[in-house]
């Protein structure tokens, strides 16, 4: 049942996430976690994650835009390492907040309350009127770039705003796709480098079919998501990350993920 379950998941939010550029590993994960124990469940999300990423880069990766990659991804997979490192070494911190719903205990931690908040504020961006024509040119792109990818090494939530930032760089609907899948890759290599030191490949090797079949349904889902591109306009890509960023802003805040 789990892999029938897992699966689906995995196909429709590879199609939905193939639009926005981030959010198939935070839609994933709580749904792995609720057949196995967390680590295990970060563990087999993030090779779904990436091998998913492999494949978009071979669909899409040639139309990335040089200049942001320079600019914006550089940036991105140096703080991606420094925050992945902090990971590794810091203590144990407390959660903000606790609660009990349906069952289980959720908690609020430090690190995603501030991401959630950066998230909330780059929606804002799209809600506002007058701030909706707002662009980000070269000068801002490092800083973008290191804000994404140091949260996204500190906690894995690192496509969200990378999206959120890229989606203003005027960038058209193939090659904001295309460039976000690049640095997506870039940052997921460093990162799970860095994690590798620590991961156990126990709960791989226990469950090697259910992440090959999870992982196909991914790819096929991003396949569709590739066919589908030459449909939608870049004003529905942004309606779509605007819908994620709040979406995954309140589950975070919540501490649902």
């Amino acid at each position: 049942m789990e892999i029938l379950i897992i699966s689906l998941v995995a196909f429709i939010a590879s199609i939905l996430t193939f639009f926005s550029g981030f959010g198939l590993g935070t839609i994933l994960t709580p749904v792995f976690m609720i057949f196995f124990p967390v680590d295990i469940a970060i563990g087999l999300t993030g090779v779904v994650h990436f091998f998913n990423n492999i494949f978009k880069l071979i669909l899409v990766g040639k139309k990335a835009d040089k200049e942001v990659l320079i600019h914006f991804g550089i940036p991105a997979v140096m703080a991606a390492f420094a925050g992945a490192l902090l990971l590794l070494y810091i203590p144990d911190v407390k959660p903000l907040f606790s609660y009990h719903l349906f069952g289980r205990l959720f908690e609020l931690y430090p690190v995603k309350f501030i991401i959630s908040v950066l998230l909330i504020l780059f929606a804002i961006l799209d809600l506002v009127p007058f701030l909706n024509k707002l662009q980000f040119g070269k000068k801002q792109m490092p800083l973008g770039g290191i804000l994404s990818g140091f949260f996204g090494g500190l906690s894995g939530n690192q496509g969200a705003l990378r999206s959120a930032f890229l989606i203003r760089v005027n960038l058209s609907k193939e090659t904001f796709i295309a460039t976000t899948v690049v640095i997506s890759c870039f940052v997921d290599f460093t990162r799970l480098s860095v994690y590798a030191t620590k991961f156990s490949k126990a709960g791989l090797i226990d469950n090697i079919n259910l992440v090959i079949i999870a992982t196909l349904a991914a790819i096929t889902g991003a396949f569709v998501g590739s066919k589908l591109l030459k449909k939608v306009t870049i004003k529905f890509i942004q309606i779509i990350v605007a819908i994620m960023l709040i979406s995954i802003s309140l589950a975070l805040g919540s501490g649902l993920i």
